[in-house]
């Protein structure tokens, strides 16, 4: 690993366990943040809201966050408008939605992907014997809440009507299910792989099935870090960028799998390889390939256009306020640190897929 100076800029980056936090995991691990002049302190945390404010208010100088939670703090959705910095995409895909056992046998589900119809034929029976099926999403402004509401949407399902959605940190969804609280969560890997392998549930899908893709997590910073000094942020995004295309070569898929089985000392490290490999387990042994896995190199250039799927959601669902302007909403969402990042790395800019509309 390169030497770093004591007096060498120092951030404290948080995360939140999930494997699509790898690349600022293996940056830390790989001595990219240091070959880049940086000094980096690691912040595991354990709910997506606490990770905001902890970067929002100073404990923290850069943070892995969910697309939309940007754009939630940019228009003030549960604090002060605050801003942020989306300087570089984290991941597409990666999170699938996970059913209980008596749910799964009732829908006769033996293994991905579940038809949406299927699910709503299940959701109106629970409905008119007044036992409404309850499903775990991870924060009120999540990607895993929108991909849910646009799969329930699709087979002509109320999402606040007609299941009832209560939000569940992601290191706890798998003891909600297995208690018997909930009937399914949607979570990022290795979450629904570990209630699989614990014997808690069944995968019926993941989310690349409802928007092949999509986008997911990203490293952010707060405006005033990267007014102040954008240097810091720049070198930071050039290491994670450079993570996440060491993540994409299949030939480090396991020592990328030991070096995030340390992030989950107590989980199945069958659950953290198979996300790497684009897999679900099924009940009973055998394994799954998802259609669209969990990839990093390409989802690092914030894409404001994904940026603008995610607000037309968060508009259609009734979650911004009437006068939010777009303009405001997206201004997180630039490609300056990227760019600067990538010229030290020689990274071209990657094709950028069309996108669903919202």
């Amino acid at each position: 690993m390169p030497q770093i100076a004591a007096t060498a800029p120092h951030l404290r980056i948080g995360f939140l366990p999930l494997i699509d936090a790898a690349p600022i995991v293996l940056a830390e691990r790989l001595g990219f943040f240091a070959k880049q002049g940086l000094r980096v302190t690691l912040v595991p945390t354990g709910a997506w809201a606490a990770l905001r404010d902890r970067l929002l208010f100073g404990a923290l100088d850069a943070s892995h966050l969910l697309y939309p939670m940007p754009v939630a703090a940019a228009v003030g959705l549960g604090q002060q408008p605050r801003g942020l910095v989306a300087a570089c995409g984290l991941g597409r895909n990666g999170n699938t939605l996970t059913l209980s056992h008596a749910a799964a046998e009732e829908l006769g589900l033996s293994q991905p992907p579940l038809s949406a119809v299927a699910f709503a034929e299940l959701a109106r029976r629970r409905i008119a014997a007044e036992r409404k099926l309850r499903l775990a999403i991870v924060h009120a402004y999540s990607t895993h809440g929108y991909l849910l509401r646009d799969w329930l949407a699709g087979a002509g399902l109320d999402p606040d009507s007609d299941v009832a959605l209560e939000v569940v940190p992601p290191p706890l969804v798998g003891h909600k299910l297995a208690a018997g609280h909930i009937d399914g969560f949607c979570a990022g890997e290795p979450w629904g792989s570990q209630a699989v392998l614990a014997g808690h549930g069944r995968i019926a899908l993941g989310t690349g099935s409802i928007w092949p893709d999509h986008s997911e997590k990203l490293l952010a910073f707060t405006s005033e870090t990267v007014t102040r000094d954008p240097g810091p942020a720049v070198a930071a995004t050039a290491a994670v960028i450079e993570a996440a295309q060491w993540l994409d070569d299949p030939q480090n898929r396991s020592e990328a799998t030991s070096a995030m089985a340390e992030v989950f000392p107590d989980l199945d490290p069958r659950a953290v390889g198979a996300a790497f490999a684009g897999r679900v387990p099924l009940p009973g042994g055998g394994w799954h390939s998802l259609p669209h896995p969990l990839r990093f190199a390409a989802a690092t250039r914030p894409d404001p256009a994904q940026a603008e799927a995610w607000l037309e959601r968060m508009r259609r669902w009734g979650h911004l306020p009437a006068e939010a302007s777009d303009v405001a909403a997206l201004s997180p969402f630039r490609n300056d640190i990227w760019n600067r990042a990538a010229a030290r790395l020689g990274t071209p800019i990657p094709h950028v897929n069309s996108l669903p509309e919202a």
